[in-house]
């Protein structure tokens, strides 16, 4: 039978029949063990088995296949990759990566270069193929890329933790891209080039870190853009997608370096920092944008892999021994890879045990097990073979068609057997179990489902129009969920279950549940606009380090807060630099308003998670000793608050101002939306309205209401020290002092120390401590604003006596000791103005 003549449209149906298999499939499969990708690899291979092995008998159809089977390698990557990579390292949790990221760097670079090496080795000491070192090498760098296409796919499916699927999903991402590159380092060597060591250090560096560079540059870019882009979903989703692509297109064919690890560090720069620029329906729209992307990729991808596959192992015009000793060859070379994955992960245990989380026995098996290989490997073994035609005598058409039979076997061995019983093996080593505490919590949660149910049935069961009641025993028997429940419902956290391990487990799990909670308030707020993106990403990353101290701590979320609150050690510096004064004052401000945003929003998200924290467990006393710990983490937080609104009651005020102005514009912009739906406006009027609305919100973000700081001539001639200068002494006096901001606990001089100057204190309160005078006489120790700090000792030239400590934040200016003496010498009745002022400060 002739060979149908391919139209270009044949490519399409082959896209649409492959959707129709994998939307059968997910619907088939579903509540089944068999993995979806595992299935539709084997629909794909069949494809292919019925197209190639039956001389083209699937018409149009067929003609569509060959077309994707025949397509470009590189084609194939850069179609697929940029989306499928993009989309696994933007989910992952930046907390996760940080904690993870030394462990995924030892498997992805150490782990692929001994990979490499075990299998070349095996390669060339086995195999009948006389291969020289270098084409055994290649073959084996390119079986050491773990794909992250087919791993992330199917942790997905399974459920693995969170900490052992970000360590196998980043590792497969940087597996893939370390193993490209070792596989065009050997390429390069197959070809003839030569490579000393140093310029083989040199190659990976550059490519490798050059990618990284890359990733980063663009993830900037892009994000800065982000910026100015105000609710507009389809644009900020279109970004997103057109980046992933011209950053790869950028790597791999405008600077030669890896497209891979370029999009793998685009998405997760995005995961750090543009997370919480997506909010409400756009955050929602782009999950499901990337959700849909990631889904139509995997399913075309991994049935034209089974195509590729067939058509490697059928229609080779190559001849090899296909039912002799090949087929045996690849079967041991599968073993070869199960060896080599071992090894790899027995020789590095010692530091995956150290670094992270660390990795116990049972997930380094699952580590090993988790090897998958799958497109990326099989793109790279097409492109060895569409170049084995043409750099003869370096490669053979015959090595070139045996690397994609051995690779395409391969993926599909690694996918079958090792896809298909992972879950076994996470059911076999217990992995996939629920603790004692979770089971409990699970329980109380169906009776807690089920008052809610009979709430519910309560309220609608009667209806105007439909009249008679409902049946609650037809409805219940369509409540299958609950049907296993007992008569007693027994709370999680009962007092007949007080040993100390379940009460210490019962304790982290109450812990990691309020976080949640807390962490879903903030977001929450940024969604009603009370918190910024940038304090948004600073209260969410409070909340991931404080859920890895619950094991061993109690609650210490604040702890992680506490310095993006006070004045950072940079401050001192400009104070004492030449910087202009109004941006010092600026600098301070924005301190002060990070610092109230943090600290309101602290409160208020423990507030919210303790009340459903009660709601949901009422008053068992391991939710009580959880809501004390809560309590007390907003001590120090209530404090900050406080002072602030004592010393800068204007901060707070315009910070409130801003919440209230941007809830009352999307309050009418919800108000407007509802009379839409509801049918008592018409699209034309909507979108008027909503236009002038938007244009209001993003005036208000990039013209915010700003803090308003009294000016500094105004509070020094307030202040009695210098108020009650002559202001022919007052105004040089005013251009040499320095204004500062201090928080609570800060020290403004010690005892003993040589005096440079005084401190003018005009709001806030400090106290003063002395090892000499506390015993002896009976000072008040704490000061308020219109004192003046140091004088005494500055004029009689003397160390300070005492400690002077803030206690509370102080706004205050400082005058240096040469200009107190320049203004004594200048008039005598200055100097016993001054120490006047001294005798008043001790009365």
């Amino acid at each position: 039978m002739d060979t149908p003549e391919a139209e270009p449209d044949d490519a399409v149906l082959f896209v649409g029949v492959s959707l129709v298999l994998g939307i059968a499939s997910r619907h088939l499969l579903r509540g089944t063990r068999v993995p979806y990708t595992v299935a539709l690899l084997v629909l794909g291979v069949a494809l292919g088995s019925l197209e190639f092995g039956t001389k083209h008998s699937l018409g149009k159809l067929g003609a569509g296949i060959r077309i994707w089977a025949n397509i470009n390698p590189d084609l194939l990557l850069a179609v697929f990759l940029p989306a499928l990579l993009f989309e696994s390292s933007f989910s992952m949790e930046v907390h996760q990566i940080k904690k993870c990221m030394a462990q995924m760097v030892l498997l992805a670079g150490p782990g692929v270069i001994l990979s490499t090496f075990f299998l070349g080795s095996a390669l060339k000491l086995t195999f009948p193929y006389d291969w020289n070192w270098k084409t055994s090498l290649l073959l084996g760098g390119l079986l050491s890329a773990t794909d992250p296409v087919a791993v992330v796919a199917l942790l997905k499916e399974l459920g693995a933790s969170k900490k052992l699927s970000t360590i196998i999903e980043g590792e497969s991402l940087m597996n893939d891209g370390t193993a490209i590159v070792v596989y065009q380092l050997f390429y390069r060597m197959v070809l003839g080039r030569t490579f000393d060591a140093g310029s083989i250090i040199k190659f990976l560096s550059e490519v490798s870190l050059g990618a990284v560079a890359l990733g980063l540059a663009f993830g900037i870019a892009s994000v800065l853009w982000l910026g100015f882009i105000f609710n507009d979903t389809i644009i900020e989703i279109a970004l997103t997608l057109a980046v992933s692509y011209i950053a790869f297109f950028t790597a791999q064919d405008a600077l030669e370096v890896s497209g891979v690890l370029t999009v793998m560090t685009l998405g997760m720069f995005y995961a750090a920092f543009a997370k919480t620029a997506f909010k409400g329906d756009s955050q929602q729209s782009l999950h499901h944008f990337w959700e849909m992307v990631a889904y139509i990729a995997n399913t075309l991808i991994f049935i034209l892999s089974g195509v590729v596959i067939a058509d490697g192992v059928l229609e080779n015009n190559v001849h090899f021994e296909r039912h002799g000793a090949s087929w045996g060859f690849l079967l041991l070379l599968y073993v070869f890879v199960q060896i080599s994955r071992i090894l790899v992960v027995i020789i590095l245990y010692p530091l995956l045990r150290h670094f992270g989380y660390g990795l116990d026995l049972k997930e380094a098996t699952i580590l090993v097990w988790s090897g998958l290989r799958g497109a990326v490997a099989l793109s790279l073994s097409l492109s060895v073979k569409r170049a084995s035609d043409a750099v003869q005598p370096y490669l053979k058409p015959v090595d070139g068609a045996m690397f994609v039979f051995f690779t395409g076997g391969i993926v599909f061995l690694t996918l079958i057997f090792n896809g298909s019983t992972t879950q076994f093996l996470l059911h076999l080593l217990g992995m996939d179990r629920l603790s004692a505490t979770k089971l409990r919590i699970l329980n109380y949660t169906k009776y807690e489902m089920l008052n809610k149910a009979l709430e519910a049935f309560g309220d609608l069961r009667d209806d105007e129009e439909l009249g008679p009641p409902a049946d609650w025993v037809t409805v219940k028997k369509y409540i299958t969920c609950l049907n296993d429940l007992d008569d007693e419902p027994v709370h999680p956290h009962a007092v007949s279950d007080r040993n100390d391990r379940m009460h210490t487990m019962n304790l982290r799990d109450i812990r990691v549940r309020l976080l949640n909670g807390v962490q879903a308030a903030y977001w929450g707020m940024l969604e009603e606009g009370r918190i910024t993106q940038a304090t948004a990403n600073v209260l969410m990353r409070s909340v991931d380090e404080a859920m890895d101290l619950v094991p061993t701590q109690e609650l210490c979320d604040w702890k992680n807060l506490r310095s993006n609150v006070h004045f950072p050690n940079y401050y001192r510096l400009l104070q004492t630099s030449r910087l202009p004064r109004r941006l010092i004052t600026y600098f301070t401000v924005e301190r002060l308003e990070s610092g109230c945003y943090i600290c309101a929003a602290f409160l208020r998200a423990h507030r919210i998670a303790r009340r459903q924290l009660h709601d949901f467990l009422g008053n068992s006393e391991v939710a009580r000793i959880v809501i004390d710990e809560s309590n007390a983490e907003g001590e120090e937080a209530r404090k900050f608050l406080e002072d602030v609104r004592v010393t800068f009651p204007q901060v707070l005020r315009v910070l409130k101002t801003r919440q209230v102005t941007y809830s009352v514009l999307t309050h009418l912009s919800e108000y407007i939306q509802n009379l839409q739906k509801t049918g008592l406006l018409e699209e034309k009027e909507m979108a008027h309205l909503d236009d002038a609305l938007q244009t209001d919100l993003k005036k208000f973000k990039r013209n915010p209401p700003l803090v308003k700081m009294p000016r500094v001539s105004d509070l020094l001639n307030t202040h009695p020290l210098v108020g009650a200068l002559p202001a022919a002494m007052r105004d040089p006096l005013l251009n040499s002092t320095k204004e500062t901001v201090k928080g609570h606990g800060m020290v403004l001089y010690r005892e003993g120390s040589r005096p440079t100057g005084i401190w003018l204190v005009s709001i806030g309160v400090v106290k003063w401590t002395s090892q000499r005078l506390s015993s002896r006489h009976s000072l008040d120790p704490i000061l308020s604003h219109g004192s003046t700090l140091g004088l005494y000792e500055v004029l009689i030239g003397k160390p300070y006596i005492c400690d002077m400590i803030t206690d509370s934040v102080v706004h205050c200016f400082f005058i240096e000791a040469e200009k107190i003496e320049q203004l004594r010498q200048s008039d005598p009745s200055v100097e016993v103005f001054l120490w006047q002022e001294i005798c008043v400060s001790l009365h």
